[in-house]
């Protein structure tokens, strides 16, 4: 006959079993497109560096496709390099572009990156940084969406001006399904 402290013991091994087996079937519900689930995930990795020229919006290989209709939570991490001779106040803006649609995703542009240096002289300063951009989107349709950027030169000049990526900070873009 099992005592009250058994009983309790044989009551939370199967709840904490249970439990195991609803996270390990969230998990497998996690998918790139299944059938089984309306959630869709998914993330990508910039694997070079991109120049950007002064006062221009870039367009960078960084892109994703939300395969179907829904509302989609968007996440970027964005890392810019920045560097001139002083005086100078360069930085870099970020934002997502909508491709199919051509247009910004609204209320995306993010500061990536600054620097303000007013010392005389001629020793070069630099900055290397990662800033996020969050954004929910509703689309009809598989949308791609895309990583931009854009180099102003507030008062000298850049001697560079890159969104980065390597071993050390990648820059990223995931889009994750939450709603019809």
């Amino acid at each position: 006959m099992p005592t009250m402290r058994t009983g309790f013991t044989t009551v939370a091994v199967a709840t904490l079993l249970v439990g195991a087996t609803a996270a390990v079937a969230a998990q497998s519900d996690t998918s790139t497109g299944g059938h089984a689930s309306s959630t869709v995930t998914g993330i990508k990795h910039l694997h070079t560096q991109v120049d950007l020229p002064a006062g221009t919006w870039t367009s960078t290989p960084l892109e994703v496709t939300l395969p179907r209709a829904g509302t989609y939570e968007l996440d970027a991490d964005v890392r810019g390099r920045l560097s001139g001779v002083p005086p100078i106040n360069t930085f870099i803006t970020a934002r997502l572009w909508n491709v199919t649609s051509g247009t910004a995703v609204p209320e995306s542009e993010r500061l990536i990156n600054q620097i303000i240096d007013s010392n005389t002289g001629d020793a070069e300063t630099g900055s290397n940084q990662t800033a996020p951009i969050s954004e929910l989107i509703k689309v009809k349709k598989p949308t791609k969406i895309r990583l931009q950027a854009q180099r102003t030169d507030a008062a000298g000049t850049a001697t560079v001006g890159q969104i980065y990526s390597d071993v050390n900070g990648f820059t990223s873009l995931r889009f994750q399904r939450v709603g019809h």
